[in-house]
């Protein structure tokens, strides 16, 4: 039983990190894509448009799905981690604001990347016949 321990905890650790961030990012995801007045000012603010506004509700609510489907998790994972690495960079050098909460999220998002690598490695390599 013992042996069983590591990877139950890491099991667990990894639904309980993908329930918070598919909550997280099912939300603000949501938010984009119903064209909440924050988020609009928001990327009103970065200047590139309101598609790219959609383009990012897209990305998080089904990178958020992703998150939920244990095989394709990693990907969601990995995806997110890329998503939050460009809102820090926003935050940090467009619209000002604090970046913490899109570190927060990217410290989880990597975390399930890591958690799933081998989930992920199998999506990117070829099957061996």
């Amino acid at each position: 039983m013992a042996s069983n321990t590591p990877s139950r905890v890491l099991k667990y650790t990894s639904l309980g990190l993908r329930l918070v961030a598919a909550a997280a990012f099912l939300a603000a995801g949501s938010a984009k894509l119903a064209g909440v007045s924050m988020m609009l000012e928001i990327f009103e603010h970065i200047g590139l448009g309101q598609w790219f506004r959609i383009l990012t509700g897209l990305v998080e609510v089904s990178a958020a799905i992703a998150l939920l489907i244990p095989v394709i998790a990693g990907l969601g994972g990995l995806l997110l981690a890329i998503t939050m690495c460009f809102a820090i960079f926003t935050h940090l050098f467009v619209i000002g604001g604090s970046p913490v909460p899109a570190i927060a999220l990217l410290l989880i998002t990597a975390s399930i990347a890591w958690l799933h690598r081998v989930g992920l490695l199998n999506l990117i390599r070829p099957t061996q016949a």
